[in-house]
């Protein structure tokens, strides 16, 4: 399927990044006017993060022995260039383990929250008027669905994860460029994973998703971007989540050229 024609907003890049941004704002704001339901999905999104977290908390414990394993070349090195050595490859490490965390734990959690953010998602839309071309998914459909794209999406990171990792072992542009741009990437897979629900209530797959959100890449950035800072944040992730769905959801429709503004 190809993009459809977006009329080319009067802001640049910058302003358009910007107004993705806004985007999971306003789904905060849908979050706080509709307390009840959006609750629900923070269930899903404590089950994941508890994982998650168990898991960071374990990549952290071991890290030093994990930069010692992969700088064997530093062992004979003086103290100090040999601690710098692992410290740069400590960093590598939880940098990749903060991205793969990140993916993964939307996609595990879209996964078990299903029925939740469907449900969070199919409210928004009827706020704005409801979903044009909508069409009826089984659960069990959508359940399948929802895996296997997610699947595909945490395969991505770890491919984009793995350069990123080894690039992270260059002094300072590792500590600088490097994680702007894992950010980047995070961002942009968290954008196509997020708005899984709303596309698929139109009937639309993954590579529509991409297809779509490249046609106005800057606001799908802001957006995913702006989520990914989020969930780096403790507890982030549980909190953001609900909102991050309802903003995806206004993503989707501002993407296909539908309108999110309430009537």
């Amino acid at each position: 399927m190809n993009a459809p024609s977006i009329a080319a907003p009067v802001t640049g890049a910058v302003g358009r990044f910007f107004s993705g941004v806004g985007l999971l704002l306003r789904g905060l704001g849908l979050y706080v006017r509709s307390p009840g339901l959006m609750l629900l999905g923070i269930v899903p999104a404590l089950i994941s993060g508890a994982v998650f977290l168990g898991a960071f908390a374990a990549l952290v414990y071991v890290v030093d022995d994990l930069a010692a394993l992969v700088t064997p070349f530093a062992d004979d090195w003086s103290q100090t260039p040999r601690s710098l050595v692992r410290v740069i490859a400590g960093l590598a490490f939880l940098g990749l383990g903060g991205l793969l965390a990140v993916v993964s734990f939307t996609a595990v959690t879209l996964v078990i929250g299903d029925p939740f953010y469907e449900k969070i998602s199919e409210r928004v839309e009827e706020r704005l008027g409801g979903t044009p071309g909508a069409v009826e998914v089984p659960l069990w459909a959508s359940l399948r669905r929802s895996a296997a794209d997610s699947l595909r999406l945490v395969g991505l990171s770890v491919l984009f994860g793995v350069p990123l990792f080894a690039a992270g072992f260059i002094p300072i542009v590792g500590q600088t460029v490097v994680p702007v741009i894992g950010a980047a990437v995070g961002g942009w897979l968290l954008a196509v994973e997020l708005v899984g629900a709303p596309f698929s209530r139109r009937g639309l797959r993954l590579p529509d998703r991409r297809s779509i959100l490249k046609a106005d890449r800057p606001t799908a950035l802001g957006f995913g971007v702006a989520v990914f800072v989020c969930f780096l944040i403790p507890l982030g992730a549980v909190l953001v989540m609900p909102a991050a769905v309802a903003g995806a959801t206004l993503l989707t429709r501002r993407s296909l050229g539908q309108s999110i503004r309430e009537p």
